[in-house]
């Protein structure tokens, strides 16, 4: 098989069912871990990689990748996707008027929040995007994703998975301008990683969790949150599929809203390509919205560029995503 070309100027830019239909087929790992895998690539994780992991750690700096969950997030309503609503149920009012019915004067708070599980930092399930029906290793999406959730690969199956070696790939400082922040509309290229990776010193490899800053969040935090939900963005070109896969990494991030470049590479109408060969496909989960700004400056500061990274999901069962709190520890 003649494998899709990694230059984004070979792309028929009228044609994405086709170009997206070569990848799909070229890097499809259905089967790969047995008819009953429920984890993609976040099987390439093993006890070994998180003890190479855990020997990184020099300083014991613990750095936190996630945006604040609050109402003043970058959702406006798509697809029903709004801001954290975090609401008090108990509260010191409460407990100073005495009304909470506690004996010997204690009191306390309670709290409750509603949000859609992607609506600031989080990972997309394998359940999150299906491929003409069909959701990760073949299987049929209806199958797996019902109104009751996820039945097959809800994100509950990686609680315990995620953890390993972290690689930051500050492709915003090291192949844009020098504001180190890439221009909604920039496609990252193979070239891209490639090049900030030789230029950090790093490596790339099986099972590793690769963190991509385009510097697209720093703005955001500086100029207000615009169109950052759903507009423009600089993210992955589609043409990176075949490193995605090649790499063997068990999963990947960014610090943009949809991962892969916005507007997508075509003419024609299309949404989110990428996203439809990796996650059914290839079985590549995938973060979005993480926050990479102190990271960048930390590993900047060191001169070193991986990390123990701890980013487990909530166990929420059946859910094709969940919020999450990332921690890198230098």
């Amino acid at each position: 098989m003649t494998l899709p070309s990694e230059n984004p100027a070979d792309l028929d830019r009228q044609d994405p069912e086709g170009e997206i239909a070569a990848r799909a087929a070229a890097y499809r790992n259905w089967g790969r871990w047995g008819e009953d895998d429920v984890l993609g690539t976040l099987n390439f994780i093993d006890e070994a990689k998180r003890v190479e992991a855990a020997g990184l750690v020099r300083d014991g700096v613990v750095v936190s990748l996630a945006q604040r969950f609050d109402t003043d997030g970058p959702q406006k309503g798509w697809r029903r996707r709004t801001n954290p609503v975090h609401t008090m149920t108990d509260t010191g009012v409460d407990a100073e008027r005495g009304n909470q019915g506690f004996p010997h004067g204690i009191g306390g708070a309670d709290d409750v929040i509603a949000m859609p599980l992607q609506c600031s930092t989080q990972w997309d399930g394998l359940g999150h995007i299906f491929d003409h029906g069909n959701a990760w290793n073949g299987r049929r999406a209806g199958d797996v994703v019902t109104s009751e959730g996820d039945l097959v690969t809800g994100i509950e199956h990686a609680a315990s998975v995620i953890v390993s070696r972290g690689v930051l790939l500050d492709v915003g400082s090291h192949v844009g301008p020098e504001s180190g922040e890439l221009g909604d509309g920039y496609a990252v290229t193979v070239a891209d990683l490639e090049a900030t990776a030789v230029a950090q010193g790093v490596t790339v490899g099986r099972g590793d969790i690769v963190l991509v800053r385009t510097g697209q969040y720093g703005r955001t935090r500086r100029e207000g949150w615009g169109d950052y939900a759903g507009g423009p963005a600089p993210g992955l070109s589609l043409t990176t599929a075949g490193w995605l896969h090649r790499t063997e990494i068990a999963a990947i991030a960014t610090d943009t809203w949809g991962f892969e470049v916005r507007p997508n590479e075509f003419d024609a109408p299309a949404f989110q390509p990428l996203h439809q060969v990796v996650i059914p496909n290839i079985g590549l989960t995938i973060g979005e919205m993480w926050n990479l700004e102190a990271l960048g400056a930390e590993c900047a500061a060191r001169g070193r560029w991986d990390f123990l990274l701890s980013a487990a999901p909530l166990p929420i069962t059946g859910a094709v995503g969940s919020p999450i709190n990332p921690v890198a520890i230098l």
